[in-house]
């Protein structure tokens, strides 16, 4: 068995994996040790990697009109609808919706062919709901999209300050960095953010704001600075040009009125002052709270005045650090992945223009920016897109206002998708299904948060027909005419081309430049080590603008226009769970990532439940302006008051609720394009229901006939809620196969439960119930690995001999639950390390540490009480 090492297919942190391929397809992962990312640290999904490279669900041949064909036949079916719509609708009737899980060298191959072949530049990514808004930041400030900050300078700052960033879940690595600089050299640690999250339980300050009030925030806190004497003037006169009524507009942001704007205690905000002014290295790391706004790009700005106007910047332990959500988000900026860009970090200048058409000797070149996403989709539904290719990403539940994205794929005469999966909510919907390579499989190159650029490495071999996306893009670009211009055989020879063009007549006007890797040869290419470009930015004083200067951009804090409170009174904010990514198509497949959150759930403050008679736990009805789906009700005094926070992961192949993308408004920075996923009108109601209950199945059928229909991946099989207003009738009868069954009712409550065994083993057990209690689920599913599993026991939904209740799950990494943690917190372990020693819970990833902290403090609370 080789071990190889790659990268991690989630999130923008970009840790480094060593993986070992077994037989079959399985595969040991393990974090590397040696690359600066994670130093061998992973979070719960990469480090269960492992059980997402199966072939269950993969598409294995291309298809046309849902019927499979050849290669060459679908090359050529794709290429001539491309051809024919801009024939008869020119260019831009045309567009490419791409994806940050894509390669560099597969993003470089797309943009090249859209924007200086097809002519262009209606390409656009999913990186466009992520972080767009502070790509448009770092160009109206620097001149140039660079994230001016390491994963280094977390280690040497005195006050690390998290901006709508729930760190301890989204970017466990990272924060398990921070947790360490805390407790090796006291660097103080502030959560700005309207929900408490888990990221909270180690901060010295939490900021529970309004949402949309970062602008205020961040001019007060410079307005003070100035007052103090903290701003930088030498510096400011040296590196920045202000505008000149850029301080005369802080004048009013007064600690107690920027107090009132925020909804913050001024006592609170004293703290945050002092704390800052108190830390001259300060490091503002920020991600989708600041970014999914209306006014996304002004409130990055804000940070960035901040640290600009102090001199915060460019030196180590400093800056405003935009921390990416994808593998390649950053790559993806590189080579042009987004329709505002041309290719390496160039605009769409005239002498830009020139000089990438002359570098790719391309026919035509894209005249200006193109269509961005919700744009796109826009348009598309109102016909004036005729072809769309999308790949590796999932729109049709992502985006917001999905159902527009929906109407508008169904009205789009060609439909392209290339994808690893075989189903989604996205490619239901495509005329072509082209297959692509997984993560395991493909080649190339990614960039992380802090510029690293490294390999992904393939140790498993390709299956089917499935192809690397470069190819397949190259060969319908030959096969449009261009075939001289996309001749690649490889990954090495794609990523020679974009670092030829990085420093193409650049001469230090930009600084992304990898020149010195433009003749790298394909074995140094293979045994390529992770490296960041562009050193230390900054650090000489010196931005890429033309003058040599950064620039304070004048942002003001502005009240959004809602829709009538009356019949919205909440505000929907949306984001990550743990262990989920995206739209689970990967971690769905996993039986361990699965446990942590088995349901989409809405998160309430319990005294906005108790106003509207919501209990803990019950279903509701989750409507804004836009649409409407379903979510249990999940308690949490974490929320503001007035505000509800539900997961962005589940689709219609795992739920018939849950589907978060259905209710944001199609709103957009006017900067970025970026939508507002954080900020959305809302009300929330019960749904009625007469029964419900559960079944735990080998597998599970492609229709339920049920209300709600939520299922998850066990180990062994499926669990799967269920509830409805109707009766069930023949529901377990459809959920379980012919076979000799079991079948108990309690007509007097309304309990139904049907077993089916073979042999020994547990095919299926279907628990329904009007009013009366249903079984233990754990021990349900237990039961599909065992044996020797007892009809009459799971008839009864529960075994002979009482088992140890383990409560929820807390760690997914060690499976161990919530009363294993309270009972090593009373037998003795009274810090999160002793617990950890007893259980293993909180050692690997950590990011399940926040739960443990709250679980310990009240096994102490209870035990102190005993004694007194």
């Amino acid at each position: 068995m080789q071990q190889v090492r790659t990268t991690c297919a989630y999130c923008g942190v970009g840790c480094g994996v060593v993986a070992t391929a077994g037989a079959g397809r399985s595969v040991t992962i393990a974090g590397d040790g040696d690359h600066p990312a994670n130093r061998g640290r992973l979070c719960s999904k990469g480090t269960h990697l492992g059980e997402t490279v199966g072939l269950e669900g993969r598409l294995l041949h291309p298809e046309v009109a849902g019927k499979r064909t050849t290669w060459d036949k679908a090359i050529r079916h794709v290429a001539r609808g491309f051809a024919r719509a801009i024939a008869d609708h020119g260019p831009d009737s045309v567009a490419f919706y791409v994806s940050g899980q894509l390669l560099t060298e597969d993003y470089y191959v797309a943009n090249k062919l859209m924007k200086g072949f097809i002519g262009s530049a209606n390409i656009d990514t999913n990186s466009r709901l992520c972080m767009s808004s502070a790509v448009a930041a770092h160009n109206r400030a620097f001149g140039e999209d660079v994230v001016p900050c390491t994963y280094e300078d977390l280690d040497e700052a005195d006050l690390i300050v998290l901006v709508g960033s729930n760190t301890a879940w989204c970017h466990p690595v990272v924060y398990q960095r921070i947790v360490a600089a805390r407790a090796t050299r006291g660097t103080k640690v502030v959560v700005i953010d309207p929900r408490r999250t888990e990221t909270c339980a180690d901060a010295d300050l939490h900021l529970a704001l309004r949402p949309g009030s970062d602008v205020a925030l961040m001019n007060g806190l410079l307005a003070h600075c100035r007052k103090a004497g903290l701003v930088d003037e030498v510096w400011c006169d040296a590196h920045l040009s202000v505008p000149g009524d850029f301080w005369a507009g802080l004048e009013g942001a007064t600690l107690p009125e920027t107090a009132r704007q925020c909804d913050l205690a001024e006592a609170d905000l004293a703290q945050f002052y002092a704390l800052f002014a108190a830390s001259p290295r300060s490091v503002t790391l920020f991600s989708q709270g600041i970014n999914q706004s209306v006014r996304g790009t002004d409130q990055g700005n804000a940070i960035i005045n901040l640290h600009l106007a102090t001199g915060r910047i460019g030196k180590p332990g400093t800056g405003p650090f935009s921390i990416t959500g994808q593998p390649n988000a950053m790559g993806g900026r590189e080579v042009g992945g987004l329709a505002t860009t041309l290719a390496a970090h160039r605009d769409f200048a005239e002498v830009n223009r020139t000089e990438v058409q002359r570098f790719w000797a391309s026919p035509r070149i894209a005249g200006g920016p193109g269509l961005k996403a919700v744009d796109l989709f826009r348009q598309m539904r109102e016909g004036r897109i005729k072809a769309l290719w999308i790949m590796a990403t999932n729109p049709a539940v992502s985006m917001p206002d999905a159902a527009l994205v929906r109407e508008a794929l169904a009205r789009c005469p060609l439909v392209v998708v290339s994808d690893c999966i075989a189903e989604t909510d996205t490619s239901r919907q495509a005329q072509v299904k082209l297959p692509a390579l997984a993560w395991g499989e493909k080649d190339g190159t990614v960039t992380n948060s802090d510029r690293t650029i490294s390999r992904q490495r393939g140790f498993l071999a390709a299956p089917g027909e499935a192809r690397p996306d470069w190819w397949i893009v190259g060969e319908v670009a030959k096969a449009m005419g261009w075939a001289e211009h996309f001749t690649y055989d490889s990954a090495a020879a794609i990523f020679r081309e974009h670092a030829r063009l990085s420093t193409y007549r650049n001469a230090g006007k930009r600084l992304f430049d990898i020149g010195h890797l433009a003749a790298i040869s394909n074995a140094d290419y293979d045994a390529l080590e992770p490296q960041r470009w562009g050193g230390r930015p900054f650090a000489d004083g010196r931005f890429p603008a033309p003058d040599g200067k950064a620039r304070l951009i004048p942002v003001e804090q502005r009240v959004l226009d809602y829709a009538p409170l009356e019949r919205w009174p909440l505000t929907l904010n949306t984001g990550r769970y743990r262990d989920q990514w995206h739209t689970m198509t990967r971690t769905g497949l996993s039986p361990r990532l699965s446990q942590h959150r088995r349901e989409p759930q809405v998160d309430m403050h319990p005294a906005d439940a108790a106003a509207l008679d919501l209990a803990d736990g019950v279903l509701a009805r989750v409507a804004t302006p836009q649409g409407e789906s379903v979510f249990r009700v999940a308690l949490n005094d974490g929320q503001r008051r007035g505000e509800i926070f539900t997961p962005i992961h589940w689709t219609d192949r795992q739920s018939s609720g849950g589907r978060t993308g259905l209710l944001p408004c199609g709103m957009v920075d006017p900067h970025s394009g970026q939508p507002a996923f954080k900020q959305t009108p809302a009300r929330i109601e019960a749904l009625p229901i007469d029964w419900h209950g559960f079944a735990v199945l080998r597998k599970t059928p492609a229709r339920i006939p049920a209300g709600y229909v939520t299922r998850v991946r066990v180990a062994g099989g499926w669990l799967i809620e269920l509830a409805g207003v109707r009766d069930p009738g023949p529901l377990a009868e459809t959920l379980l196969p012919a076979g000799d069954r079991l079948d108990n009712i309690d007509a007097a409550r309304g309990v139904r439960r049907l077993v089916l065994v073979e042999g020994a083993a547990l095919v299926g057990a279907v628990y329904l119930t009007r009013s009366g209690p249903l079984p233990d689920r754990d021990w349900i599913v237990s039961q599909l690995l065992d044996c020797q599993a007892s009809p009459v026991e799971l008839l009864a939904g529960r075994p002979a001999k009482p088992l140890p209740d383990r409560g929820a799950q807390v760690c997914v990494c060690f499976d161990v639950g919530e009363k294993q943690i309270t009972a090593a917190a009373l037998a003795g372990a009274s810090t999160l390390e002793a617990v950890g020693a007893a259980t293993c819970a909180g050692t690997n990833c950590g990011s399940c540490r926040p739960a443990i902290a709250r679980l310990l403090e009240a096994a102490l609370t209870q035990q102190a009480e005993a004694a007194e």
